[in-house]
């Protein structure tokens, strides 16, 4: 698999990183065989949150034997310093690991959320210091709306994060706005040498009121290969300043993802979108989200 330097942190990590939100609601077999999935394909960035239900604890249990073959990843979503100072110790424990290699303030989606972290006694404190006692090496930023690449420039003015975690996908990127702010992020995060990563490559749009909800996703994905190929063709064959995609929370998306970073060479980014120009329900998976 593709490996791309992750920023400033230089670490080269694989195009795919592993979106353990998948592992919040399954069993520990479950969670081994997608784990093993992954590392099998070549996957070395394992991504993960204190919110995704069980998911540390999952991972866990593999610690001993992949600490040393992967770049760890977490995230905190509580605003005050002692909540969050809390919380990464907390992961450290579920995690079975003595560091994390980049702890993110999670889902940094408003202005009025990023207040709360960069403030005085907010969450990024504890992360500074979760960094100057050798716990974490990295601190990074995401979010997860249509406003989160605006929201994540201010971020950047305020603090020099090591990395940024944005949505970013084909239909996204037709919305003018969206397209205005997110090439803005991409300049700020070229001159800091900030690691640029996204999310919801494969959403195809919301779940409909009575639709029945197939996967652990909170939106509908793409689960056609001829699609999901498209969409990883688009985004990592046009998009050079993204380091990696953070894969469906979905055990079972897992290989067709796989599948779509082996064959994507096979499609120029005009012919990817031109594939997905043919979805009639593509839609914007913020719409609507559930809070």
């Amino acid at each position: 698999m593709e490996t791309r330097r992750l920023g400033r942190l230089g670490h080269q990590s694989s195009v795919l990183i592993f979106g353990a939100a998948s592992l919040g609601g399954v069993d520990q077999d479950r969670a081994d065989a997608s784990i093993q999935e992954a590392l099998d394909a070549g996957i070395n960035h394992f991504d993960v949150a204190a919110d995704y239900g069980d998911a540390e604890l999952r991972l866990g249990p593999r610690m001993p034997e992949i600490r040393d073959r992967i770049f760890l990843a977490t995230k905190t979503g509580r605003r005050t310093s002692e909540e969050a100072w809390s919380e990464i110790n907390r992961s450290l424990e579920r995690l079975q690991t003595d560091h994390i290699d980049l702890i993110q303030m999670h889902a940094v989606c408003d202005l009025e959320n990023l207040d709360l972290v960069t403030g005085k006694g907010g969450s990024l404190e504890a992360a500074i210091r979760a960094k100057e006692e050798g716990l974490v090496t990295a601190i990074g930023i995401t979010g997860h709306t249509a406003q989160a690449p605006a929201v994540h420039l201010e971020g950047l003015r305020r603090f020099d994060f090591d990395s940024v975690l944005t949505p970013l996908n084909y239909h996204l990127s037709t919305d003018p706005q969206y397209a205005a702010d997110y090439a803005a992020l991409v300049d700020a995060v070229r001159a800091s040498d900030a690691a640029l990563m996204t999310i919801k490559m494969i959403a195809r749009r919301g779940w409909r009121d009575g639709e029945e909800k197939t996967y652990d996703t909170w939106y509908r994905p793409f689960d056609e290969q001829r699609y999901v190929t498209a969409a990883t063709a688009w985004l990592l064959n046009g998009h050079p300043e993204i380091v990696g995609l953070a894969t469906a929370g979905e055990t079972r998306l897992l290989q067709q993802m796989i599948v779509a970073e082996r064959e994507r060479a096979e499609l120029s980014p005009e012919d990817a979108a031109s594939i997905l120009h043919e979805v009639q329900d593509y839609a914007s998976p913020f719409i609507d989200m559930p809070i």
